[in-house]
């Protein structure tokens, strides 16, 4: 039997500036595309190239092996070809002359007669996979996958000359994020955003009908429009963080954000322990809640975070922290509040109250806050990223999670918790020199 490859497989319009940059050499690609964008049959087909080029060995990975069976290894065209039969010799498996000599559904895996593998794994533990030595590998829904992954075979494919694929839809300014504006800039990397706007293979009126049945704007903008600024499904800051995103320049609230030297600013934390800790800089402007700058750090102790806050350019109001900074460490029979009056800095613990009286009290604090888009980078990607827990393998009618009514604790969860605290505090805006709060120390 003869086949060629890609075997009955066209690249559409859109996709064929990627698969003339791979056949022109480039080893890395980068591709966010819009969901329904055909990203893992690209993928696929153009690993069908490679096996019958290079021989060896294939990886199509995907967070977890349960995804990789359902979206890929028994996954369809819209017409209902599998994608498997875009390997030559699929559907003949087995039989004299067919390039597939062997296939298992246990292990995903393809073996074919010139000595090339292909198989779907799943990244959940990234160790487990150490020790082959695959050419080639698409990072399926690389954004919701453990960085991990590529970081141990990176090496490996710097050794064999082997190509990397990664396709996915945006999931906030994550390693997703990062991979791709580190691929924008290097000559060595294909890297492209495609939103449906820009392929038009799903159609204006098909996205409205689904956002007429019910589907969240957030994942509108994130999976069809491929926008990393989209706050994410689940995210409790969502509709607030859309809002603040203004298309009108003029009218946005996370911006450039200057410090007013007249006025003092408050710190609120998150402290963490064994965790990071968190602390939002804010400003009372009139009714405009100013957060100027951000900072967060693990593994330090108080006396870094003083030194921290004497560092900038700042006079200081008030220093909220959550009511579990009064709970005594057992190493020093101190609370952390003692700790830190010992160093010079004064804390005032906000009252406890129920977490979601804590998150209604921070959506409307963001109602009238302005962010600092550069010095608060990285707490408006937790606020960003805060959301709550899913219910593991549990989806809707759509696909879409579903949530416990708690949040997830990540990442996230440090800068999300240290603005509750300031939520809840509630600080006051004083002229600098206006002498309030004697047990409060100006740090």
């Amino acid at each position: 039997m003869e086949y060629n490859v890609p075997y009955k497989y066209d690249p559409r319009d859109y996709q064929q500036p990627a698969w003339a940059a791979m056949e022109e050499g480039k080893k890395r690609c980068c591709l966010v595309w819009h969901r329904r964008a055909g990203k893992d049959l690209w993928g696929i087909n153009w690993t069908a190239t490679q096996i019958f080029q290079r021989v060896g060995t294939y990886w199509h990975v995907l967070p977890t092996y349960r995804q990789g069976r359902r979206i890929v290894w028994e996954g369809r065209t819209r017409d209902g070809r599998p994608f498997l039969d875009h390997f030559p010799g699929h559907s003949t498996w087995g039989q004299p002359g067919s390039p597939v000599v062997r296939k298992r559904d246990d292990v995903m895996t393809l073996w074919f007669a010139n000595g090339s593998t292909y198989t779907v794994v799943g990244a959940e533990d990234p160790d487990s996979l150490v020790g082959a030595n695959p050419l080639g590998i698409i990072f399926s829904e690389w954004s919701i996958m453990s960085p991990t992954v590529w970081e141990l075979f990176r090496p490996v494919l710097v050794e064999n000359g082997g190509f990397a694929i990664f396709i996915y839809t945006p999931r906030g300014r994550n390693h997703g994020y990062r991979t791709f504006k580190m691929a924008e800039k290097s000559p060595n990397w294909f890297a492209q955003v495609l939103g449906c706007d820009s392929t038009l293979a799903v159609s204006e009126e098909d996205i409205q009908a689904e956002r007429e049945e019910g589907m969240a704007e957030a994942m509108i903008q994130q999976e069809f429009y491929c926008s990393f600024d989209a706050p994410l499904v689940g995210a409790y800051y969502g509709d607030q963080l859309m809002a603040m995103m203004d298309t009108d320049v003029k009218k946005r609230r996370i911006t450039r954000v200057p410090h007013v030297p007249d006025l003092v600013v408050n710190t609120a934390w998150d402290l963490g322990m064994a965790d990071a800790t968190a602390i939002w800089f804010h400003q009372q402007v009139g009714a405009e809640n100013r957060l100027i700058d951000y900072y967060q750090s693990s593994g330090q102790g108080l006396e870094h975070y003083v030194k921290v806050l004497q560092n900038k350019p700042y006079i200081y109001g008030e220093h909220l922290v959550p009511h579990d900074a009064k709970v005594r460490e057992l190493g020093s029979g101190k609370s952390r509040i003692e700790s830190a009056q010992a160093l010079g800095l004064r804390m005032r613990v906000v009252p406890k109250i129920d977490l979601n009286d804590g998150i209604d009290a921070t959506r409307r604090l963001l109602a009238t806050c302005w962010i600092d888009e550069d010095k608060c980078e990285i707490g408006i990607e937790g606020l960003r990223q805060y959301t709550k827990e899913p219910i593991d393998g549990e989806v809707g009618l759509e696909g879409e999670p579903i949530f416990r009514d708690k949040p997830l604790h990540n990442a996230a969860s440090h800068p999300a918790d240290a603005l509750r605290t300031l939520a809840v505090g509630n600080p006051r805006a004083r002229l600098k020199r206006e002498k309030l709060y004697p047990d409060i120390a100006m740090v």
